[in-house]
């Protein structure tokens, strides 16, 4: 998983086009940054703002490395059951019809 889509899916727990808006970008740029291409230092502090003014716990290294276990985990280590209405970062292979 790569840094942004972690902030995104455990940390905002936003689809791609909610997580742009907050961003202030597109949604394509959103999944663009989930491929590998860096935000702007604006866009970093945009999320960083973001999250503050939802009193969501912020750390700036979570840009630049996925933590080795969430804080949304449970204690074996693996994430709870996900429904579609549940997650926005469910993989196609869960959200089957």
């Amino acid at each position: 998983m790569s840094a942004i889509r972690h902030i995104r899916c455990h940390i905002f727990k936003l689809n791609q086009a909610e997580f742009a808006a907050i961003a202030g970008v597109t949604q394509a740029s959103v999944s663009r940054w989930e491929a590998g291409t860096a935000p702007s230092l604006d866009e970093m502090r945009a999320i960083r703002e973001a999250a503050i003014e939802r009193n969501i716990e912020w750390n700036d290294s979570w840009f630049f490395e996925v933590p080795a276990k969430s804080s949304v985990e449970s204690p074996g280590g693996a994430e709870g059951p996900a429904t579609s209405s549940s997650s926005p970062c469910l993989s196609p292979e869960v959200a089957a019809p």
